[in-house]
């Protein structure tokens, strides 16, 4: 019955909200989390109210197994790295965790709220870098342990071919499950959203006023502000995902093309270590094969450095002495298995 699940997961995350403010005892948070468990049973008692007019019982509330697996998480490590667990069990304010990363919470400006914008520029330039990398350093890795154990051109060039679309159908397939499971969460919270946006807004409403006063606004602006908010049912529904959910809908993107994108990414990576098998064979091929491999490494690095801020050459040193290390490793322990198998 709807009524009645709505008021145990309305009581459930009541349960979460004291769990999460006791951890954040003496913190500006502390308040934030006690004012949603208090909104959380208001809401659970509009739903215990339409349960029994319905004829239906409503019993005691026990927090079931799940809830409590994950109130012991949160006393163990922490609200903020179980962010994504808790907006999964309908725990609001999980945004307060993500400003400026470290879980501090800071005010907005006002004319920001409501209309925050991801930081996502250049995600998939770097999404295709770490693609290149792995598939590069992961196949070059098997390959240099197949020539370590046995000089077969063919059997190297099996090797690699496998690698390749083992590894880049593997990628595909992690990077399509991920981010369908990312947007299944998101389109399942964001219709609760809706659903309790039309049944009780004024209620949403004191929520989204809590986590503004949380970020350092005060009391009689923040409700202003979350009035004009759930004035408007679409920039409702998307400050909502936003504040009280701590997600972005724009950094949702296709599962399909996400999975593409990584399979191509880390096919071309793979694709690298191998290309002196394809068009020659003997030692001359291997060497061919490490040469390239390295100045990928390099200029993988040296990329990244675009994204951490640190020099390109030391980067780029950083990622070929990773690369040499694994690779160095898997032709040794080839070498001995060859020698030891034969």
């Amino acid at each position: 019955m709807l009524e009645v699940s709505s008021w145990t997961e309305e009581k459930r995350a009541a349960f979460l909200y004291r769990v999460i403010a006791a951890v954040e005892s003496g913190t500006p948070r502390e308040k934030l989390f006690l004012g949603l468990a208090a909104e959380a049973e208001r809401q659970a008692a509009i739903w215990e109210k339409k349960a029994r007019a319905a004829g239906a019982d409503i019993p005691p509330f026990v927090p079931d197994v799940r809830s409590r697996i994950v109130a012991g998480l949160v006393r163990h490590h922490g609200p903020r790295r179980l962010r994504g667990v808790l907006a999964a069990m309908k725990v609001r304010g999980m945004s307060v965790y993500a400003a400026g990363g470290s879980g501090k919470v800071f005010p907005h400006r006002l004319d920001d709220i409501g209309h925050h914008r991801g930081l996502s520029g250049g995600g998939n330039l770097r999404a295709a870098v770490f693609g290149v990398n792995d598939g590069l350093i992961s196949n070059a890795s098997l390959i240099m342990g197949v020539a370590g154990a046995s000089a077969d051109n063919v059997m190297i060039l099996l090797t690699g071919v496998a690698g390749l679309v083992a590894g880049a159908f593997s990628m595909a397939a992690g990077e399509y499950v991920s981010v369908r499971s990312q947007r299944e969460m998101y389109e399942y919270q964001i219709g609760l959203e809706r659903d309790e946006l039309a049944e009780y807004p004024e209620e949403e409403a004191r929520e989204l006023a809590l986590i503004y006063e949380a970020r350092g606004i005060a009391a009689g602006e923040a409700q202003r502000m979350a009035q004009q908010i759930i004035a408007d049912p679409e920039q409702a529904l998307d400050t909502l995902a936003r504040e009280e959910l701590g997600l972005n809908p724009e950094d949702l993107g296709s599962p399909w093309g996400a999975a593409l994108f990584s399979f191509f990414s880390f096919a071309a990576g793979s694709a690298i270590p191998l290309l002196p098998f394809v068009f020659g064979a003997g030692s001359a091929s291997l060497t061919m094969a490490i040469v390239l491999t390295a100045l990928a490494l390099f200029a993988v690095g040296a990329t990244l450095s675009l994204f951490t801020g640190r020099g390109a050459i030391l980067s780029g040193l950083r990622m070929l002495a990773i690369g040499a290390a694994a690779g160095g490793i898997t032709f040794l322990v080839g070498k001995l298995l060859g020698v030891s198998l034969v």
